[in-house]
């Protein structure tokens, strides 16, 4: 189960200050500060339909580390993304032309969403290229990745920006992050994402 909370951010110089805010950085590992180029690709079949049984399909690159990750079941509100995640590794840049609807057989959840497909081609239907900044805090006893996430969903039908924030629960009380969300919207005025980058994708290639 992934839990993280989502926000958007208004302007760079925003998202410049919430990374080098000294608040942030009196909660932190230090030495798990780091800036990963990021670039995903999101793959359905031509009727999506995965997209219609609530999941979605990526492989990303994460400073030349690839992954194939499944999510479903799916829920947001007020900024609070809950989902089921699977990741496998994968090899090469054919991984992100080209899937094996058997990577995640090993799962008995990832078998009976992956059946969906069979017969179906998968396709590329669009991407994401951002940079991520992120660190590990503890805050109140929890540990909270920290990632600030700049770039552009790439698809067909045009571009759009990425410029949010997201804090991801690896350890601890559920409701920590949504305290640390709240006092960053009260510092810097964010506004809670309920949209995960696929979803705005998908709008832009339904628009």
């Amino acid at each position: 189960m992934e839990l993280e909370m989502k926000y958007s951010i208004p302007d760079k110089e925003t998202a410049d200050a919430i990374w080098e805010d000294g608040f942030i950085s009196s909660l932190s590992d230090l030495s798990s500060a780091e800036k990963v180029v990021m670039k995903a690709v999101y793959f359905d079949t031509e009727d999506r339909v995965l997209a219609a049984h609530d999941a979605a399909l990526r492989v990303r690159s994460e400073g030349g580390i690839s992954f194939a990750t499944l999510k479903w079941n799916g829920n947001s509100e007020d900024g609070l993304h809950e989902r089921e995640e699977l990741n496998v590794p994968v090899s090469g840049e054919t991984s992100f032309i080209k899937l094996d609807a058997d990577m995640f057989s090993e799962s008995e959840e990832g078998r009976e969403i992956m059946r969906l497909t069979e017969g179906k081609e998968l396709r590329n239907l669009l991407e994401t290229r951002f940079l991520r900044k992120r660190i590990k805090l503890d805050f109140e006893g929890n540990i909270i990745e920290l990632a600030i996430d700049t770039g552009k969903i790439i698809t067909d039908a045009g571009d759009a920006p990425i410029m949010e924030l997201e804090l991801e629960l690896f350890a601890g009380d559920r409701d920590s992050i949504r305290r640390l969300g709240d006092r960053m919207c009260e510092r810097y005025g964010l506004s809670p994402l309920d949209s995960s980058k696929f979803a705005r994708g998908l709008a832009l290639l339904s628009a």
